[in-house]
């Protein structure tokens, strides 16, 4: 029977403990070096932890090495890889092809998305030099990714949450070229979360301090169901940044998405043991968004963008319907709670 795994991020130990516990199937961490995250990096001795609670459900931990190696850390990565092998690591991720010449003991190698997994032709060729699973491009439409399944043996893993890059996966370097922080070494400053003012050729101003390059933040909900029957194994929550509650939430929210979905299914199953019971309600407009998109999973659709700010919209709650001097009417979706402020005067 054909396994589905839900897949989320950990930024420590804590992050990915409580990513276990609320329902997913495996996460992925970040080590000390060599991760496309470098403010979430972990010891080998917290990473171990984390595999040993994740191993007690039949849980997964997969490691991020999908920095661009420069050849003075070609020893280093190796030994890593072979420190987190040794420690009972599912799987590496990588980006640097230069890491299959290394001498590896024989961990499963994933492909990052970084390595470009948009083009048929490049996700076949990974797939028959041996990558036992390919981490496909947020870019895809369904039908692009239904033609991949045809054409490949190896698992597909595809991103159904959480932010997304303006540049095409893994390939930016604007935060390199604008201030000397690049991407491809964990280190991307966010450029594309800046404001800018726009121009045209005469020089007058077509927008101003705005947020053109920000993008709205993937949400997959609506189309599990679809990514799972086009032959996705693994659906990845994005988020290694992310802090304890919007992990928690957010898996929450696919563990019971998925399930419901596999409670009707007979082909599928979980990828890991166990059930889940959450003692709240997930919601995933009340933690960090920038609004949502399907970005190109049924073709291009209305505006992807979020040009008015970079930080999180939050759950709208209401609309102004009247406006006084010092007050305001509120016409509310959401139950209000009233809270009184007193002064300590």
């Amino acid at each position: 029977m054909r396994k589905i795994e839900l897949l989320a991020p950990a930024k420590n130990l804590e992050t990915g403990i409580a990513a276990i516990n609320s329902g997913a199937d495996a996460v992925y961490i970040g080590p000390e070096k060599f991760s496309a995250r470098a403010a979430a990096a972990n010891s080998l001795d917290d990473i171990e932890k984390l595999i040993r609670h994740a191993h007690i459900y039949n849980a997964k931990v997969y490691a991020t090495i999908n920095t661009i190696l420069y050849d003075s850390e070609v020893e280093q990565a190796e030994k890593l890889i072979t420190d987190l092998y040794n420690r009972g690591i599912d799987a590496i991720i990588i980006q640097d092809m230069g890491i299959l010449e290394m001498n590896l003991p024989p961990v499963h190698l994933h492909a990052s998305t970084q390595t470009d997994n948009y083009d048929i032709e490049r996700v076949k060729f990974l797939d028959k030099i041996g990558f036992p699973r390919i981490v496909l491009a947020r870019e895809l439409s369904l039908q692009q990714i239904k033609e991949i399944r045809k054409e490949t043996k190896c698992e597909l893993e595809f991103f159904i949450h959480g932010a997304l890059c303006v540049s095409l996966s893994g390939r930016c370097y604007m935060s390199a070229a604008m201030g000397g922080r690049s991407a491809n070494r964990g280190e991307c400053a966010q450029p594309c979360r800046k404001s800018y003012t726009l121009t045209d050729a005469n020089g007058e101003i077509i927008s101003k301090s705005r947020y053109p390059l920000s993008l709205k933040d993937m949400n997959q909900t609506a189309n599990l169901k679809d990514i799972i029957d086009a032959g996705i194994d693994s659906l990845k929550i994005e988020g290694r940044l992310k802090d304890i509650d919007y992990v928690k939430n957010i898996t929450a929210h696919y563990r019971k998405a998925l399930d419901d979905i596999l409670e009707e299914r007979s082909d599928i199953t979980k990828a890991s043991s166990g059930k889940v019971y959450f003692d709240f309600t997930p919601d995933i407009m009340k933690t960090f968004n920038r609004g949502y998109t399907e970005y190109f999973m049924n073709g291009r659709t209305g505006s992807i963008t979020s040009p008015h700010t970079p930080k999180s919209l939050g759950k709208e709650i209401g609309r102004v319907a009247e406006i006084g001097s010092n007050w305001f009417r509120l016409k509310a979706l959401e139950k209000i709670n009233k809270r009184i402020l007193k002064s300590s005067r």
